[in-house]
């Protein structure tokens, strides 16, 4: 009798497994699955697939600064976001017309209770002389290519914007119900507060800051139409987030930084609620 070879069934093309109309002959080094071309990833060794490379990434330890922000290399991507929003209302408030952006994001103590949210939104606004965006904006770039490196893109926007609100609270707190204002000052001012505390903290020469600070202070007191309020009251918000964010020790950090955090925010939300709380009934925004 002649034996018979046994029949061989048919072959099955490897597809990848994300895209199961593609034929791949490659395959991933990690898993072994095939990757279509628009998978594969370049490895040190071979090539790698999409899924495999994102598993790694998450599992990779992530490097931090000495105060627990994530550290990223490249440009300071939010300080280059809060510019590029300022000068676009700046831009904004020149095309649209009827004053519309002031008339919607400017704020003023009276419209507190009726529109909160302008206490944070004036803070993106600028008069129409170009010299005060211009004065914010440079003052702006110098600081958070300080502080953002050094906080962490996330800490660096909580510190900003909470700084922001604060200035806003300090105009309700010591300015006439019907003061307008706009501008970044306060929050820049809270930029001033937080680096002042970082030097201190790293054991710096705080005289140049210290100096800088008392000249602003004194134009805002000597040059009519500058919220000295505003600068007050994020200069002290920023100084207290900030210490929160410097001093908290490694254990809990983040607990207690943003909890910290939390608690300026709340003492400034309290703090307005009490004043609206004074004012003459007729007050309606």
């Amino acid at each position: 009798m002649s034996s018979a070879t046994p029949a061989q069934g048919p072959t099955v093309a490897p597809v990848c497994p994300r895209h199961t109309d593609r034929i791949s002959y490659v395959s991933c080094q990690r898993c072994g699955r095939p990757a279509c071309p628009q998978c594969q990833r370049s490895a040190s060794v071979g090539v790698q697939c999409v899924d495999c490379v994102k598993a790694s990434s998450k599992a990779a330890p992530v490097n931090r600064t000495a105060f627990g922000g994530a550290t990223r290399a490249g440009r300071p991507k939010v300080t280059i976001t809060l510019m590029g929003i300022c000068v676009a209302m700046f831009a904004a408030s020149w095309v649209l017309p009827n004053d519309y952006i002031f008339r919607t994001f400017a704020y003023a103590p009276f419209l507190t209770e009726s529109q909160p949210w302008r206490m944070v939104t004036s803070a993106f606004l600028h008069s129409a002389s170009p010299l005060h965006i211009a004065f914010n904006m440079y003052a702006l770039w110098i600081l958070g290519n300080a502080l953002e490196p050094a906080f962490g893109r996330i800490r660096f926007l909580a510190v900003y914007l909470i700084s922001a609100l604060a200035g806003s609270v300090g105009v309700l707190l010591l300015s006439p119900l019907d003061t307008a204002v706009v501008g970044a000052s306060g929050a820049v001012f809270g930029l001033f507060g937080a680096l002042f505390v970082v030097q201190r903290k790293r054991g710096g020469d705080l005289r140049q800051i210290v100096v800088l600070l008392l000249i602003n202070a004194a134009i805002g007191f000597l040059i009519p139409g500058i919220a000295w309020q505003a600068h007050l009251g994020g200069l002290l918000a920023g100084a207290l987030c900030t210490a929160a964010i410097v001093y908290a020790p490694r254990k809990n950090r983040n607990i207690l930084q943003w909890g910290a955090m939390a608690a300026v925010l709340v003492l400034a939300a309290a703090l307005a609620v009490y004043k609206v709380g004074t004012f003459p009934d007729f007050i309606i925004g």
